[in-house]
């Protein structure tokens, strides 16, 4: 496969940043960098440029440098809730990766991050609360808390037995007031049997 050496103008992930001279398939360039203004061919006349590329990487490297140790300060004092199902024994289905805490964070506090930065030596097996270390950015790194519930607690389907029977204890207690107020009125008068001897 033909290659061929291009000036990159742009930050590109895996390849390189501004200003780096670098080797790439010869269609790769033609066909993706050059269209996208990512590189320029290296020539005579390109050179020339590598100094002004050289200065808006630097710029552009202490601005991102800026933003993550503000977004570090910042992240370190929240708490990212992340639900999951569980059995009835409170056993996780599945574990929590990367990426679902990388969702958490857009969906709950508008951060976008991507779930490369989101350090887990291994998925989170268990609820409660876990530190997540995150690498924002080569000299920057912080660490989120992350609080893993269970989306189906078993808490809840205990406490919906009795609710539903408090209606009936209270409809038989108002039944039994009835009763006693009923028996507390006083007897009628019975009408006098010489009343009807007059008429007869």
């Amino acid at each position: 496969m033909a290659k061929t050496e291009v000036i990159l103008t742009h930050n590109i992930v895996g390849l390189g940043g501004e200003s780096d001279q670098v080797k790439v398939a010869a269609g790769y360039a033609r066909n993706y960098l050059f269209p996208q203004g990512f590189a320029i061919p290296l020539t005579g006349a390109n050179k020339r440029r590598i100094e002004s590329l050289k200065q808006r990487r630097a710029e552009r490297e202490a601005h991102d440098l800026n933003s993550m140790t503000d977004l570090a300060k910042g992240i370190s004092k929240l708490i990212c809730v992340v639900a999951i199902k569980t059995g009835e024994d409170g056993k996780m289905f599945g574990t929590v990766t990367a990426g679902m805490i990388a969702d958490q964070l857009k969906t709950q506090f508008d951060i976008a991050l991507d779930k490369k930065k989101v350090h887990l030596d291994q998925p989170i097996k268990a609820l409660g609360e876990h530190e997540v270390e995150l690498r924002l950015h080569a000299d920057v790194k912080s660490t989120l808390k992350v609080r893993v519930e269970s989306s189906n607690p078993p808490a809840e389907k205990a406490e919906a037995a009795p609710a539903k029977e408090a209606p009936k204890t209270q409809s038989r207690a108002k039944r039994g007031e009835q009763k006693v107020h009923t028996s507390d009125l006083p007897p009628r008068t019975p009408r006098k049997p010489r009343a009807k001897s007059e008429k007869s």
